[in-house]
């Protein structure tokens, strides 16, 4: 099923369009407040500065202060409830607004931006901590795609509208007012469809200190490091966005020669693109959190970062063009590509790591991390106003910053990836699998969203650990002969990925005795545990033995036992097909289709090796 489905689904419709006007929203407000401050108060240019530069921080202020305090609120309480009060709240802020407008009061206007900051700040931690709720495990990315995309297209169409109501000569204002009155109380409407999302934490006791507790939330955040490292993955996407949007006024103005049209056509080309990223997340990632794009998306960001500087830089030629006399300029469709790119690239980087922090982080505390994540957001954001302030007092101009924070995204993707190699090891899987193999998975539904389980699988090549990674949606802890376990450059991707070396009880009993304690643990701990049991590659592509390794296990600590099978490996890359003919192992089968075939659980009494091998060999069928 598409993701685009969910659309039509009332588990996910109403909190999208909820979501959607309320970003919308806050941005019309936020550029019609400009436009009315910057152009139609009569204001000196001190005055006005003073008032644009003042106002992205009182918006984030909130964010600083109230974060952790929400993230409370989203875990005690049943979300919905709180989804509703905060679009009534939004109501209110719009009527306040409405007088702020019609009177020209400045200072009213920001006690209102105060207020939407305030409100989107109590909305964050529901934001995202709602969608493991309301969605199935394989839709969260896609459910994660379309929020985004949503985000991106609602920001980029209330930034436009805001400024291009609020220039309506005589009646701006007014218009501006009815509005966003009407978007607000439409989000109220919408809001009541939202189906209940009951408390994860209803025990939790509040704590309204608001330092303590943002030192706690940043202390649950940071307790489980890849999700802390997530944290700090997402934090840059906010860093080099905001960087990279605050200096399109200049950019657009002093190097492309445009006039408003070009800033709103850059605007929209980084936004698109970003949506157009996001989507291709679940398409890409097969309904999985696929955090191997991670990487693919930070290799984008600095490589068309990069390029957006030598495209073109210094002062343009010419001044005052429109969006169309700009793209008939030479050179322009290399910039409007690599703006595009960028977003792309950025939505391929952002959106994995959301769902990972959702997937990864423990349900009850779920709304805390994503509360922490906003304070850390914040703060960069922060951070990158003045970076981008700095490098400009420096006297660097737009494309000079923008390649200073494309290659600054080298040094940072390098030091998150060092420290979770599981985000280069997804990477190399993803990458390895999608060049030699085309898949199809069928039954995934048997494999259990928690808990403990062994899964047993029959061997045909040295790639099959790869498929299986890249195959399942949780994580799993593969079995694996030593000899494949210490081959160069997978033994980084099995190291990374916990897999349990094991030898046979006349190579090495040491190794052997580890790797059965090791795989007791890793049950114990309800992880996934993946087995071959026929102990070594198939020799002719018809399935061996099973070995009974896995009743020896069951007898210590017995779990459900998944029997998969491989589909269409013999003969194709790494096999053994080739070797066993004598002949080099040449990709023949470059691009082979596979399958990967899925069975509902045996009970563990019930559990026998002839049967289970009987099972594999009915799944595997004919297609070696």
């Amino acid at each position: 099923m598409s993701q685009f489905a969910l659309l039509g689904s009332r588990r996910f419709a109403p909190f999208f369009w909820t979501q959607a006007l309320g970003a919308f929203n806050d941005n019309a407000f936020r550029n019609a407040m400009v436009m009315l401050v910057a152009f139609q108060m009569g204001l000196g240019e001190r005055t006005v500065a003073l008032y644009t530069n003042f106002a992205p921080a009182l918006f984030i202020l909130p964010f600083f202060l109230f974060s952790a305090s929400a993230g409370q609120l989203a875990e005690k309480f049943e979300k919905t409830r709180i989804i509703r009060a905060v679009k009534l709240f939004e109501i209110a802020a719009m009527a306040v607004a409405a007088v702020g407008f019609y009177t020209h009061h400045a200072a009213l206007l920001l006690v209102v931006l105060f207020l939407m900051g305030l409100h989107s700040t109590v909305f964050g931690p529901i934001k995202y901590a709602i969608l493991p709720q309301a969605l199935a495990p394989a839709e969260l990315v896609g459910g994660n795609g379309l929020v985004e995309m949503g985000t991106q297209l609602a920001i980029l169409v209330g930034m436009i509208v805001g400024s291009a109501l609020m220039l309506i000569a005589g009646a701006g204002p007014v218009v501006v007012s009815l509005v966003t009155m009407a978007v607000a109380v439409g989000g109220y409407l919408v809001s009541r469809r939202v189906p209940p999302a009951p408390a994860t934490a209803p025990q939790l006791k509040l704590n309204w200190n608001p330092f303590s507790e943002t030192a706690r939330v940043l202390a649950l955040t940071r307790a489980d490091r890849a999700v802390w490292n997530a944290v700090l993955g997402i934090s840059w996407f906010w860093f080099f966005g905001t960087v990279l949007v605050a200096q399109l006024p200049t950019y657009t103005r002093g190097t492309l020669g445009g006039d408003g049209s070009v800033n709103t056509l850059v605007l929209t080309l980084f936004s698109i693109g970003t949506g157009v990223g996001a989507l291709l997340c679940e398409r890409i990632g097969g309904r999985r959190v696929e955090i191997g794009l991670v990487p693919l998306g930070a290799f984008g960001l600095t490589v068309f970062g990069v390029d957006l500087h030598f495209a073109r830089h210094g002062a343009a030629v010419a001044q005052g063009l429109d969006w169309l006399a700009f793209l008939g300029q030479p050179g322009s469709w290399r910039v409007a590509l690599d703006l595009a790119l960028i977003g792309l690239s950025a939505g391929l980087y952002v959106v994995p790591l959301f769902a990972y922090v959702q997937a990864r982080a423990p349900r009850e505390r779920l709304s805390r991390v994503i509360a922490g994540n906003n304070i850390v957001n914040a703060l960069l954001i922060v951070l990158a106003a003045g970076f981008g302030l700095g490098l400009g007092a420096l006297g660097l101009e737009a494309t000079q910053i923008y390649l200073a924070v494309a290659l600054l995204n080298v040094a940072v993707a390098a030091y998150i990836f060092v420290l979770v190699p599981e985000f280069v090891m997804r990477f190399i899987t993803w990458v390895l699998v999608n060049t030699f193999y085309r898949v199809r998975v069928d039954g995934l539904r048997h494999v259990p969203e928690e808990g403990p389980a062994i899964l047993v699988c029959n061997h045909v090549s040295f790639m099959d650990p790869l498929l299986l990674m890249a195959s399942l949606r949780r994580p799993a802890r593969f079995v694996m002969h030593y000899r494949i376990f210490n081959l160069p450059l997978l033994n980084f991707v099995f190291r990374t990925a916990k897999a349990i070396p094991i030898a046979g009880q006349q190579e090495d009993p040491a190794v052997l005795q580890q790797a059965y304690e090791a795989i007791d643990a890793a049950l114990a701990d309800g992880e996934l545990v993946c087995l071959f049991p026929e102990g070594g590659l198939t020799r002719d592509g018809d399935v061996a033995p099973f070995r009974p390794g896995v009743l020896r296990i069951l007898e210590r600590r017995p779990v459900p036992v998944v029997p998969m099978a491989l589909r269409g490996l013999w003969g194709s890359v790494w096999s053994r097909r080739d070797s066993m003919l004598h002949r080099a192992r040449l990709p023949r089968r470059f691009r082979a289709r596979v399958e990967l075939v899925v069975d509902a659980p045996v009970a563990p009494a019930q559990v026998r090796i002839e049967g289970l091998e009987t099972r594999v060999r009915e799944l595997r069928g004919a297609m070696a």
